[in-house]
């Protein structure tokens, strides 16, 4: 099972897997949160984990009371079917 790791100093969230790290990248303000780049290298692709990587930072934003924002275009799919 994949597991998800907030790195909060370096403000991310991040999966490592095979040797590989795939991210979701963030901008933290006063109450909002910036989802600004999704990578996933390419041995990894196809498995989803962008997906579940945008899925726990947006949940991780809910609990925290923070408005979101997506300046990443992969992020923006969620917001707009939520």
């Amino acid at each position: 099972m994949t597991e998800v790791t907030h790195l909060t100093d370096e403000s991310r969230f991040v999966i490592n897997l095979d040797g590989a790290q795939a991210v979701l990248a963030y901008e933290l303000y006063d109450n909002s949160c910036n989802f600004n780049n999704t990578y996933v290298p390419p041995e990894l692709r196809g498995k989803g984990l962008a997906e579940k990587l945008v899925r726990h930072g947006l949940k991780w934003a809910k609990t925290q009371q923070l408005e979101v924002e997506a300046s990443c275009w992969y992020v923006q799919k969620f917001l707009k079917t939520s």
